[in-house]
């Protein structure tokens, strides 16, 4: 079936434009021609009426009246008439009979007759007035006021002045004629306008048409509402302007009450989003805490030219990425066990091979029976004191890498972690664990070499979990010692190190913790001392 196609945009903007601007012009023609006509209608009339006044009130004219000098009023009328331009001036005595008429044939007859007019108001009441008429002489505008005998002041006339209509109806055309020639300019310079106007318009949108606008914004709308990370953005207001289901969600906001064109502070006191939208200075995996949920955010100012126009957020609940992260941690953990007890057991096994082919099979038998005893000790050990399988996964892998360095790692027998809380991110302790006996490993190493021995112990008892490391390194620097948790801080040669003890140092400013260091004294070696409190009291990044 063949789509059908539409007008274009800027088409359909002009041609509403300039209908507009036609049906205005139009208006404004009829009701200027009407309002011109009835202003001149008025003018004529008013002009006549002052006419005839000005006759009435002349000496000659009531002389000629009282006189009944037909003759004299007859010419006088006909010079009148000529100086002001009238069509006619008729003079009728105080019973509307015509005494002065441009047609001598209706002299002596009722000015009646002409109009049906037998002028009452100015013969009985004495009043001027304006009358619209269609008489012998054609239709005019008249002006009739009547005639007063100067003593007594009684009415003894009546003058009547008339304008020819046509004479008005030339005038209107006159002006008309530059009315409508003027409207017609105008309606170009809007028609002109609309399309300049549809041109920038066009541009300004991208040169898109409504239609792919709209399937734009529900693509968008779409495309928001399909992503799993929460999103809201702000204008420069601090009003919300889009937030998707997912951020509702994941904030734990009802779903059914609208968010959009509310203050982001009054949806959420604690965000950040002003102060991004104030310096903005972008922000990414920042770890915060919103509505007591720990999330991850990325913030990211929105830019026009130079003006900073509002602030864009995605973030996502850090449990989500801590799953993530946990089963990579375990596989690393599996991966670094496996390998190590591959290379280590590898090394024994071509060991007791030699011993049986020498025929020490006593010997032999000795080294698999230690073997089995100290494993078994370690596994056994790990079971009673740290029930938590990937604590133990991890513990169990450094222990197997530090024999693989020709490092000891003993764990004292005496140690307990068996109560840890039911929120304590796991993964993140076991990365905390994990650079603690890395560094103490490799301090070892370069400090005393094979046989070195590195100690931890573990204790739950009381309010806090406490995990001490004793390495026999060379120690820390007093100078380096204070400032070893800062980020590229550190003891080691090169410059790729640093990063380890600061993540140490922001999941404790997370969790409420503290850790210290000290140095063993002349024996050397140094010892880290981490407590995490057990009733969670953790922050967000400032």
């Amino acid at each position: 079936m063949p789509v059908k196609r539409r007008t274009k945009l800027k088409t359909r903007m002009i041609l509403t434009l300039g209908l507009v601007s036609a049906l205005q012009a139009a208006f404004i023609g009829v009701f200027a021609g009407y309002y011109l006509s009835e202003s001149l209608y008025n003018e004529i009339g008013q002009r006549a009426l002052m006419v005839a006044k000005t006759v009435a009130a002349s000496p000659a004219v009531i002389r000629g009246i009282q006189e009944r000098d037909i003759d004299a009023l007859n010419a006088l009328t006909r010079k009148m008439a000529t100086t002001n331009e009238a069509l006619f001036i008729v003079i009728g005595d105080h019973d509307a009979i015509r005494l002065a008429h441009p047609v001598s044939e209706r002299i002596g007859h009722s000015m009646a007759d002409d109009d049906g007019d037998d002028g009452h108001l100015a013969l009985v009441e004495g009043k001027g007035y304006v009358a619209r008429a269609l008489g012998n002489l054609g239709e005019s505008m008249r002006g009739k006021a009547p005639v007063f005998e100067p003593d007594s002041g009684d009415i003894i006339g009546v003058v009547s002045v008339g304008y020819s209509v046509s004479q008005v109806d030339t005038t209107v055309q006159r002006y008309s004629f530059v009315l409508y020639g003027v409207l017609g300019v105008v309606l170009l310079v809007s028609i002109l306008a609309a399309v300049v106007i549809a041109s920038r318009f066009k541009r300004a949108i991208f040169g898109l048409e409504p239609e792919e606008i709209a399937g734009l914004f529900q693509e968008r709308d779409a495309t928001l509402q399909s992503v799993r990370e929460g999103i809201i953005a702000i204008n420069r207001d601090g009003i919300i302007t889009t937030v998707n289901r997912a951020a509702l969600t994941t904030l734990g906001l009802n779903t059914d009450i609208p968010v959009a064109g509310r203050p982001i502070l009054e949806v959420l006191p604690e965000s950040d989003l002003m102060s991004v939208l104030s310096s903005g200075i972008p922000d990414f995996d920042r770890e915060v805490w919103l509505r007591n949920r720990q999330m991850v955010v990325n913030r990211l100012p929105m830019r026009q030219g130079d003006d900073i126009i509002g602030v864009v957020a995605s973030f996502r609940l850090r449990n989500e990425l801590d799953q993530v992260s946990q089963q990579l941690t375990r596989i690393q953990q599996y991966a670094d066990t496996l390998r190590s007890q591959t290379h280590e057991y590898s090394n024994k096994l071509h060991t007791i091979a030699g011993l049986v082919q020498l025929g020490a099979y006593n010997d032999a038998l000795k080294l698999i029976g230690s073997e089995v005893s100290s494993h078994q000790t370690l596994i056994h050990l790990l079971l009673e004191a740290v029930p938590d399988p990937i604590i133990a996964g991890c513990l169990l892998g450094k222990h197997n890498r530090a024999r693989e360095m020709g490092l000891q790692l003993e764990i004292d027998p005496d140690s307990q972690m068996a109560d840890l809380p039911d929120n304590l991110p796991r993964e993140q302790l076991v990365s905390v664990l994990g650079n603690l006996i890395d560094n103490a490993l490799e301090a070892t190493r370069r400090h005393t070499g094979a046989n070195g021995r590195v100690q931890l112990s573990m204790t739950d008892l009381g309010q806090e979990l406490i995990f001490e490391v004793e390495d026999q390194g060379p120690g820390i620097a007093p100078e380096v010692q204070d400032r070893i948790f800062e980020k590229g801080v550190t003891s080691k040669p090169g410059n790729e190190h640093g990063f380890g003890l600061h993540l140490v140092r922001q999941f404790l400013n997370t969790w409420g913790g503290s850790i210290t260091v000290e140095n063993l004294g002349h024996a050397g070696g140094s010892r880290f001392t981490l407590y995490l409190p057990k009733s969670f009291t953790g922050r967000s990044q400032p």
